[in-house]
């Protein structure tokens, strides 16, 4: 069958390692840029044409949130695409088309429930971050609209997850551009020539969504491969849900008490005053050139490490993560270089006020140097989630980033409130963190005691 001959020339199980990684990873960068560019023209486009309060009302507060609870999503998706991953390694046909059925299933119904519960506690989650007052409104307005097109947005990542987990990591590129520049469009449409404000660049960003959603969905369809989408066969297998869950639970788990630490965080900076909310919003939108680098190779390490390890190709395996190590923390350095020395002319992209600006430029550069300290924990985390091992990495990263962060923020801000004690609770934790990290996988992770043994036994 042609799926099955598209499954033996799979090249991640039999390319040159160092290649098939950045083949596969930089479809999944510049993927990532465009998904991050929706918010980012969002804040570009109301910071210049509404106002400061606009900005921190459209990537404020509610920028936190709705990256805690896509997160949360992206993290289960994360069991999806491991599964998927090994079973499309193993050349399990059935499994990959369970595996693919039940999770747009439930895609669609945690989007559908996401809608109502973020439509319904918009306010009081704002509240709960101390939002500023002059922007509560703008806030509660744009988080309710983009909570309106959730299930597009969950939908999208749930096709995307299942594209790369088979090694495709073009296609979900190819529509986010597409998405990306419409939503552009829609933005000034919306926002400058309608004077829609923070409702245009909601309405934008949703449209875009749905439209992702849609292209991603007929490619699955279209395609001849195993991974091939049938409407008829949409629905939750119990078995192959439990699986999906078990696996990537922690990680939706560990991606909320990122976004539990980062509102905590959030929320110290709102005390600061608009300005401050102004300046760490617009940085986010820089900084996260960084992190779409490092998430990027993170996504590359879980897929090839699961393919070959569902192939049985363990000593491939353990080459493939020192590979993308060093290939990331060569980007790293490169990315505090480049955003250090030249990042204060991308404030300029946000706001022309200079108390912002100034503001933003302290931020940067206390936290550009130190970004090569996160690079084992996305990268370790990555590969140890590609063979299912995802429960002891959840634990160490709630510990030594997300609870210690809480720790440092809960009692070190309150005798001396400024932006610098709260930064630093960042370096801080990103060390102690890849410590606990690298003593693990050297000395107890599967990674490292496993052995070769022919092809592995994945569940069935």
């Amino acid at each position: 069958m042609e799926h099955k001959a598209a499954a033996q020339e799979n090249q991640i199980t039999e390319g040159i390692i160092w290649k098939q990684i950045l083949l596969f990873f930089f479809p999944i960068l510049f993927g990532t840029f465009f998904q991050q560019l929706y918010n980012a023209a969002d804040a570009m486009i109301v910071g210049r044409f509404v106002g400061k309060e606009a900005l921190s009302a459209v990537a404020g507060s509610t920028g936190m949130l709705t990256q805690m609870v896509v997160g949360f999503f992206v993290g289960l998706s994360s069991g999806a695409a491991v599964l998927v991953s090994q079973y499309y390694g193993a050349k399990r046909g059935d499994m990959v088309g369970y595996g693919v059925h039940t999770f747009l299933a439930f895609s669609i119904l945690a989007g559908l429930a996401m809608t109502v519960l973020g439509i319904v506690l918009s306010p009081w989650m704002l509240e709960a971050m101390g939002t500023p007052a002059e922007v509560m409104e703008m806030s509660v307005l744009y988080l309710r609209v983009y909570f309106g097109g959730m299930t597009g947005n969950l939908v999208y990542n749930s096709g995307a997850a299942v594209l790369r987990a088979v090694g495709d990591s073009k296609k979900p590129l190819y529509f986010l551009i597409i998405s990306c520049l419409i939503n552009i469009l829609l933005d000034v449409l919306f926002v400058v020539f309608c004077g829609l404000g923070v409702l245009g660049a909601a309405l934008a960003t949703i449209l875009c969504q749905a439209l992702s959603a849609g292209m991603v969905i007929i490619a699955l369809m279209r395609t001849r491969d195993m991974h091939r989408l049938e409407w008829s066969r949409v629905r939750m297998d119990g078995r192959m849900l439990q699986r999906m869950i078990r696996i990537g639970f922690p990680s939706g788990l560990q991606s909320v008490m990122y976004g539990i630490s980062n509102v905590i965080i959030q929320s110290a900076i709102n005390s600061l005053g608009t300005d401050s909310v102004a300046a760490w919003a617009a940085y986010s939108k820089l900084d996260s050139v960084f992190w779409m680098i490092v998430s990027a190779f993170g996504i590359a390490a879980t897929t090839f490490v699961g393919q070959n390890f569902g192939a049985g190709r363990m000593e491939r395996v353990r080459s493939g993560v020192r590979t993308c190590m060093m290939m990331t923390i060569l980007s790293s350095v490169m990315m505090s270089v480049i955003i250090y020395n030249w990042g204060i002319y991308g404030f300029e992209l946000f706001t022309s006020d200079q108390g912002v600006v100034s503001i933003g430029v302290a931020m940067m550069r206390y936290l550009s140097p130190v970004y090569v300290t996160y690079v084992s924990i996305e990268i370790l985390s990555g590969a140890l989630r590609g063979v299912g091992d995802c429960w002891i990495p959840m634990l160490l990263c709630c510990g030594g980033v997300c609870a210690l962060r809480v720790v440092w923020v809960l009692a070190a801000v309150p005798l001396r409130r400024d932006i610098y004690t709260i930064m630093f609770s960042y370096p801080l934790t990103w060390v102690v963190t890849t410590v606990l990290f690298v003593v693990y996988y050297v000395f107890f992770s599967k990674l490292k005691r496993e052995r070769p043994r022919g092809r592995f036994e994945i569940e069935r």
